[in-house]
């Protein structure tokens, strides 16, 4: 929960910018839903353009170019589970469609960054 790594100013702070919709990763086919019930639960992505985080209104230029597959490694982005499906394996399902999708375009391993919510998942799969 971010709430117990992050203040309430620093949440709010970050909100539209940081952990706003980045609709390049929907445009792009590389962001996921998992879904139950018609419910969406988890969702996450990769992005294969050079921006590091953050949604449309943080960008400065919203036609980032693309990576390199010979030379540069795509980003895993925005990865959310709903509360109630935390520890069901389900991060970890959309971080494997992720993997392969890159690896598909011809990347041959990926990176991230994360926030300290985040960390504690993302080092399961350094």
């Amino acid at each position: 929960m971010p709430a117990s790594y992050y203040s309430s100013e620093q949440i709010e702070g970050a909100l539209g910018t940081v952990f706003g919709v980045d609709t390049q990763l929907i445009l792009d086919q590389t962001y996921f839903v998992a879904e139950n019930n018609h419910q969406i639960v988890g969702c996450g992505g990769w992005s294969k353009r050079k921006t590091l985080y953050g949604g449309d209104s943080g960008k400065n230029n919203p036609e980032e170019g693309l990576l390199n597959p010979d030379s540069d490694s795509p980003k895993i982005r925005v990865f959310f589970i709903h509360p109630a499906w935390a520890r069901r394996g389900i991060g970890s399902q959309i971080m494997r469609v992720c993997e392969m999708a890159a690896e598909r375009a011809g990347f041959k391993q990926v990176e991230m960054i994360a926030t300290l919510a985040g960390e504690p998942f993302y080092t399961k799969f350094d």
